[in-house]
């Protein structure tokens, strides 16, 4: 049996390679595209991303054209990635050196940084660059208990479009305002942090990491807190032509358990697609470690646009759930008056 990776995942690393050649060859150079990272005071998650850029992007012309061309959301998937780049990163007093994989990803984990509670930032330095780029990661405090996992589309934002077209339609054609906000989700997400000040909010999607910068302008423009996401690569993995967005957040939901262990979490999501029955499966599995579910239940129009049929695709059973409760509602509205009655608005 061949240990060799998918036939489309040599295809991509085939085409990566050379379309780097050729613009290296031109002259482009490399540039980091950060993300949001998170840790606690005894280790981080940094992540980012090099890809080669054309060198009129460093001057101020260049920065202003790629701000306000990277609104539609195509032109974020019209890059070239730096496979197999060495880089450096600086956090506090870890300094650490890895390579991307064959997307040009970072997704590396450092300890012994030292950095205090909050909003910090890390330096990552691709080899043979003069200057880094800042990414922001926040640190948790050790002690913090609660923290809050939500689900992004048709979570906290809705397009009104058939489930198969909503990941292409907002990512190459539509900017972040023309997406609408599920209302009163800002507002829930705004008190419970308000309750616990320390604690993280992730968002975990089965988005592409391409449309990670809009989103975030969408979260701001709308008042969502500011919080690390989850996103994932889209395209060929070593076993197949897709990456599965299902495993994508089970796994990321293992992750956080791993790097911030001694929080419980209340689980955001909607009835759409998988979301009941992936946190009620990782409730049962990691009961101590889920506090609450909270869905959001899409109305009839949405469900059929979600995977076409007017009833949720995975009904949610709370007796399989461990001891974990769960709740639903149709908008933040709703989820924010039953945790109230439940005591999580306060510490």
């Amino acid at each position: 049996m061949s240990n060799r990776p998918f036939v489309a995942a040599r295809i991509e690393l085939w085409l990566d390679r050379r379309l780097e050649k050729f613009f290296r060859g031109r002259g482009w150079r490399e540039r980091v595209i950060t993300y949001s990272g998170y840790g606690s005071e005894d280790g981080a998650r940094v992540l980012a991303r090099i890809v080669l850029a054309p060198q009129f992007r460093d001057s101020q012309i260049g920065k202003a054209a790629e701000q306000f061309l990277h609104r539609r959301g195509w032109r974020n998937f019209l890059t070239a990635a730096c496979v197999h780049q060495r880089y450096s990163i600086r956090f506090g007093d870890a300094v650490v050196e890895g390579t991307t994989d064959r997307g040009g990803y970072v997704d590396h984990r450092l300890r012994g940084h030292g950095q205090s509670p909050g909003w910090q930032q890390a330096t990552i330095l691709p080899e043979g660059v003069d200057e880094g780029e800042q990414a922001d990661v926040l640190v948790v405090k050790n002690d913090e208990t609660f923290g809050i996992i939500s689900d992004i589309d048709d979570t906290v934002l809705t397009t009104l479009l058939p489930r198969p077209m909503v990941a292409a339609w907002n990512s190459f054609i539509v900017t972040e305002s023309a997406r609408q906000a599920v209302p009163g989700m800002a507002a829930l997400y705004r008190e419970l942090l308000a309750a616990h000040p320390d604690a993280p909010i992730i968002f975990l999607s089965t988005g592409a990491w391409n449309t990670q910068p809009f989103l975030r302008r969408f979260l701001k423009r709308h008042n969502f807190p500011d919080g690390p996401m989850l996103l994932t690569d889209w395209g060929p993995t070593n076993t197949g032509w897709f990456r599965s967005g299902q495993a994508h957040k089970r796994e990321s939901l293992l992750q956080l358990c791993l790097d911030l262990p001694n929080i419980t979490w209340l689980l955001v999501g909607d009835d759409g697609q998988h979301d009941p029955e992936i946190y009620g499966d990782f409730a049962r599995n990691d009961a101590p470690r889920a506090r609450l579910i909270a869905i959001r239940q899409l109305n009839p129009t949405e469900q059929f646009l979600a995977h076409g049929t007017t009833e949720p695709i995975a009904p949610d059973d709370p007796h399989e759930r461990a001891d974990v409760e769960t709740i639903s509602a149709p908008d933040g509205r709703g989820l924010l008056a039953q945790l109230r009655q439940r005591g999580l608005l306060t510490r």
